[in-house]
């Protein structure tokens, strides 16, 4: 998932252009290709042992449109646009001209990140649906359909957001967890790598071209969003059987906004439970659980929790 291109004065959204395009050199010296998002199902449930790669970028800044965009479009490379509505046409935000002239070509999709990109997992349910309803009616208008994908503010989402979401007719929902998906993930929960200046720095960016899924039955507390009751919430993760030596998992979180080595207790030989040593008190508790495989790749699973 990026954002900007090339403004510097924005590190933790930017993406430096040098970088991007050693990123897309990356990733084809690692044989790996390229979702297109118009094919993305067909692309997670068959030939599951290829590994690919679906760029996304959120929020149409006119830099993605001003530096990404003519090298996307000169390579033929896929991605999803996420746009919020009201946003389009402000100061350095794409046009919808300037969209749909992206939204012509086989392989580009233009996702749909909301209308007002407020904090709308904060919201009530009534409010959440009709800001979401919004954004879909000025898709329809602007580009003549509403788009499958979507991805939530801030990748910030509760149990009610992702029913809101698929009641609303999308097909598939992207947060900003890190991980990899397989074709067992939840659609409406669907992970991305962030990156920017510092998680895009080559060395970790390569790192990341060597992880695979860390497949799981179940996550608890299926809900992200922690009223104060629950939090620090009581995570177990029962992970799939097929995967070996589970006992060198690792887990870091950053409860107490600091980030840790996470205290592991296996319940049984696939289930382990994280036991956690404060509250989440940022905005976004996140757990990070990774194993090296056997093949040497990393298996990862990245986990995102709201703080009200």
């Amino acid at each position: 998932m990026y954002h900007r291109f090339e403004e510097n004065k924005y590190p933790s959204t930017n993406i430096r252009i040098d970088d991007f395009i050693k990123h897309i050199e990356m990733i084809k010296e690692n044989k790996l290709s390229f979702i297109n998002p118009k094919k993305f199902e067909i692309d997670l449930t068959e030939k599951r042992k290829n590994r690919k790669i679906l760029l996304t970028i959120d929020d149409g800044f006119t830099s993605f449109y001003n530096n990404a965009w003519p090298i996307l479009k000169e390579r033929k490379i896929p991605f999803i646009l996420f746009v919020s509505t009201r946003e389009v046409g402000k100061f350095n935000y794409m046009t919808w001209d300037q969209i749909r002239e992206i939204d012509k070509e086989e392989f580009v999709e233009i996702g749909n990140h909301s209308h007002t990109h407020e904090y709308l997992v904060d919201l009530k349910s009534e409010e959440i649906k009709n800001d979401i309803k919004k954004s879909i009616e000025i898709f329809k208008k602007e580009l003549g359909y509403n788009s499958n994908f979507f991805s939530y503010p801030f990748g910030e989402y509760s149990n009610e957001f992702k029913k809101i979401i698929k009641d609303l007719g999308f097909q598939y929902a992207f947060g900003q967890h890190s991980g990899v998906i397989s074709d067992k993930y939840n659609f409406y929960e669907l992970p991305r790598f962030p990156i920017n200046e510092k998680y895009g720095e080559l060395k970790r960016f390569k790192s990341l071209l060597k992880n695979i899924p860390f497949n799981y039955e179940y996550v608890n507390p299926e809900e992200r969003y922690l009223k104060n009751k629950k939090n620090p919430p009581d995570v177990t993760i029962k992970f799939s059987e097929s995967i070996k030596n589970l006992n060198l998992t690792n887990c870091y979180s950053n409860e107490e906004n600091k980030w840790r080595k996470s205290k592991i207790i296996f319940i049984d030989k696939n289930t382990l439970k994280i036991e956690l040593q404060g509250k989440f008190t940022s905005e976004r508790g996140r757990i990070n659980c990774s194993l090296q495989d056997e093949s040497g790749y990393w298996r990862w699973l990245g986990l995102q929790f709201v703080v009200p």
